[in-house]
Formats: C-alpha cells, structure tokens, sequence
C-alpha cells in the first residue's frame, strides 16, 4: 500500500531529443523540486542506413523503446534550425515529426525549443557553442566525461531547458538565479546566465 503522505522519489521525467537524420541526440532528465539528476543520454546512430524511409522508422522505433523504458512525463525537442539546403531541412523536419508522432503514440506532452532558447537557457548566451553547452551541462548534472558527439549534450540541454522554462520559473520566480542560490554545488567555475536586455 502507498502512503500517500510520502513525498514521490521524482516530481517527474523529461527526455529531450535533438533531431538529426544521421546522429540523433537524447537526454533523460529526473527532476524533484529544483533537484536535476542525469538518467541517461546518448545518440541513435541513422547514417547506416541508406533509405530515408528506414532512417525514420528507425527513429520512431527508438523513441518508442526509450518512453517505455524511461516512461518520461514529458518530452522536450529542439525546433529545426533553417538552413539553405532545402533537402536537408525537409529531411530533417520528418525526422522530428517521427520522433514527435512516437511520443504522440504513447500520450507524451511534447514541448518544442528554438535552438537559441535552449543555449540562453543552459548557458545564458543564446549564441554560445555546442562545446559550451556541454560544458555546463557536465557541471549542472554531474557528469565528468563530455561525449564525442555532442548531439547527446544538445538533447540534454533541450531537457534542461524545459525544466527552466516550464519547472523552475513555475516553482520560483528567480529561474536561473533562485536554482544556483538552492544547488551553489552544481555550478563552482561557470557565471550565471546573465538576462536579456
């Protein structure tokens, strides 16, 4: 039987996912009060397979088997960025509509970021790199060994901005400020994000 009156473990779980026809990224977060705890993140690997059509079945498939394992009471993805190759965007729109109809298929809210929201978000600067993104996500959740391919890190920090937009500034008005005041742990060498002018 439940006791009722014990708080839950985690508050909830959100995967961020950043889209990619042939390196797409994943990040499981755990979120319990202003607490962000690292689950899992890594890359599905598509450049293997030759036929588009395959790639995408490949990505709902993917993203079917991490709901059900993870079972996250969210997902949180990062908006196409516009290029000038048009095949390339078309190609990479499908691949987030596939990951977006695998979390539809299985009743998960889908939020969606513009890339500079998640970098403002995670950094404070919405033109920061890849390879800061990464940086500070490895302090924010504890993680000594950034990977390779930093299409993992970009899923997470779609996850952790999520959290920022629709979590912390819920529980607190301070967002960014209010979390590094609860967690000074979290973040010993990086600035906090400064506010947009």
């Amino acid at each position: 039987m439940v006791n009722k009156s014990t708080p839950p473990l985690i508050d909830r779980i959100v995967l961020g996912i950043d889209p990619g026809t042939n390196v797409m990224g994943y990040g499981l977060i755990a979120i319990k009060g202003n607490q962000l705890t690292l689950i899992q993140f890594g890359v599905i690997h598509l450049s293997k397979y030759a036929d588009h059509a395959i790639k995408l079945s490949k990505i709902f498939e993917r993203i079917t088997t991490l709901i059900q394992e993870y079972h996250p009471d969210e997902m949180a993805i990062e908006a196409p960025f516009f290029g000038e190759n048009v095949q390339s965007m078309l190609k990479l729109g499908r691949a987030q509509g596939v990951a977006i109809a695998a979390a539809i298929s299985q009743q998960v809210p889908i939020f969606e970021y513009a890339p500079k929201k998640v970098k403002q978000s995670v950094t404070g600067n919405g033109n920061a790199s890849k390879e800061q993104v990464a940086s500070m996500l490895s302090k924010l959740l504890s993680f000594q060994e950034i990977p390779k391919l930093l299409d993992a890190t970009d899923a997470l920090g779609v996850a952790v901005c999520h959290y920022f937009q629709q979590g912390a500034v819920k529980k607190s008005k301070g967002g960014w400020e209010a979390f590094l005041k609860e967690n000074p742990d979290k973040i010993k060498s990086a600035p906090a994000p400064t506010k947009k002018k």
